[in-house]
């Protein structure tokens, strides 16, 4: 059975979607979505959905109300389940109350999924409550924007008591300022105009009715962007948590794999930075090519695991074949921090990890207490560089490298966010080699350019890609270095 489901994505900052919002779009088999939204949903939404952008530019509509309300009932009648995707709510400004009219005209079930509207987190996220007790007891939003005319009432308007809220009309600040003005308010009545907010391109002016629009213009504001009047604006500052974070205003592209991304995006999203994720390479399993060796597992001296992807592959291939942990004899070596945590939550741990993410690093490690004909099981992946391999054989061990798993590249989801991107983090050769694929080597060498170490590096200079070395090859050494770069 069809279905569609009118969901609000919130105002742009890709944590203020609701649980309900993100459980529904994995179900959908169809999306459409607007502008004000944003793109950052897309990673909830079924890899084999069909998506559809209907978003209106100003002045540059893609498609009228109509047609997209006949796309809604055509997609739905063709068997689809539906999300129809706005920016805050529904039915606040969006036009939802139209779409499900219709929707119950063609006899097609339909689900409101409320959004967290702009108006109230925008403001918050510049530092700007709606209502403070003694100050402001009440609010009231108003688009200023109308199929003909802005038609609002100022004589009524500029009487009202509370906070004003006019979204949808930095085109029209002007105007608006002058009717209040015009219609009693006081010119010095304070005022504020916050731009894209929650977003890395949050921007904000603040005056009052009378100079606003020109210290808007001076700051270069544009749409979209909500007009605040009231005497609410005044905690402007002394309120503003969001501004004041250590990556706020940046918009850090990641390039690693889906699962790799999650816990390095979650601490930039907490410092303030706004993350676009294109994941360069995504992983095929091979562990099948282990089954020749499993019947030595008991035989080695020593398992290397060179990646949280090798970690996951080997052990759950383990778990796959019922094969008990405890007929490997051999102690565990790790490089890097992921590697080390991965393996510990099989109740496996390391003798040895080496803390730089380095094949040279970890060798001078090794090469203490390894002794020739020492057996040694390498699962890791096809691509790896042949460095650790040539350099154990050296020492007289016998190395048994097997590849578990493969990096290909990756799927193109929001390749066309990457031109906002202030930086973009590269954590591995496969990901320059990719993203370059992807993008292009021009509009790389655009950007502020992070590799996370000296191997990655290579690849960056062989490119000719001007770049800034992490000084720990971790995500934290990774985090290090961008406060370092934009907060000095």
């Amino acid at each position: 059975m069809s279905k569609v489901y009118l969901i609000g994505a919130g105002p742009g900052h890709e944590e203020l979607i609701t649980l309900r919002a993100v459980n529904v779009l994995k179900n959908c088999s169809a999306i459409m979505y607007d502008r004000l939204c944003g793109e950052s949903f897309l990673k909830y939404v079924n890899s084999d959905a069909k998506i559809y952008y209907c978003g209106k530019e100003p002045g540059c509509h893609y498609k009228t109300q109509e047609e997209i309300n006949d796309m809604i009932v055509s997609l739905a009648k063709k068997g689809h389940t539906v999300g129809r995707v706005k920016g805050g709510d529904p039915y606040i400004f969006g036009r939802g109350g139209e779409e499900a009219l219709r929707l119950l005209e063609e006899d097609i079930e339909f689900e409101v999924v409320p959004g967290v509207t702009s108006p109230i987190s925008v403001l918050n996220y510049g530092g700007i409550p709606v209502t403070h007790r003694g100050i402001a007891r009440g609010f009231h939003i108003f688009t200023a924007k109308s199929k003909d005319n802005m038609d609002l009432d100022f004589p009524v308007i500029s009487k009202l008591k509370g906070t004003l809220i006019f979204m949808m009309g930095f085109e029209k600040l002007g105007l608006i300022t002058n009717n209040l003005i015009e219609n009693g308010m006081d010119k010095n009545t304070p005022c504020a105009v916050v731009m894209r907010g929650t977003t890395s391109k949050q921007k904000k002016a603040v005056g009052t009715l009378e100079n606003i629009k020109e210290k808007a213009l001076e700051n270069g504001l544009a749409n979209p962007s909500i007009i605040v009047v009231g005497d609410v604006v005044k905690f402007h500052d002394k309120l503003n948590w969001f501004e004041k974070k250590p990556l706020f205003g940046k918009n850090i592209c990641i390039t690693r794999t889906k699962n790799q991304s999650r816990e390095i995006r979650e601490k930039l999203v907490d410092l303030g930075g706004e993350v676009t994720e294109i994941n360069s390479i995504k992983i095929k399993p091979t562990s099948e090519k282990l089954t020749p060796y499993i019947e030595k597992l008991s035989h080695y001296d020593y398992v290397v695991i060179t990646s949280a992807n090798a970690a996951n592959i080997f052990f759950n291939y383990l778990i796959e074949k019922e094969i008990d942990i405890r007929n490997i004899k051999a102690k565990f070596i790790t490089i890097g921090p992921a590697s080390d945590k991965a393996i510990r939550k099989f109740g496996v741990v390391p003798i040895l990890c080496a803390k730089e993410y380095v094949a040279e690093n970890l060798f001078e490690h090794m090469k203490e207490f390894i002794k020739e004909n020492d057996k040694i099981l390498l699962p890791r992946s096809k691509k790896a560089r042949t460095f650790l391999v040539e350099a154990l054989e050296s020492k007289g061990c016998i190395v048994d490298e097997c590849h578990i798993y493969e990096p290909e590249l990756g799927d193109a989801v929001g390749l066309n966010r990457f031109k906002e991107c202030d930086v973009v983090v590269f954590t591995s050769p496969s990901t320059v080699i990719n993203m370059i694929e992807l993008v292009s080597i021009e509009e790389i060498r655009n950007k502020t350019v992070l590799s996370i170490g000296p191997i990655t590096s290579v690849e960056l200079n062989k490119n000719n890609i001007e770049h800034i070395v992490c000084d720990k090859s971790s995500n934290d050494g990774m985090i290090d270095k961008l406060i370092e770069i934009y907060n000095k």
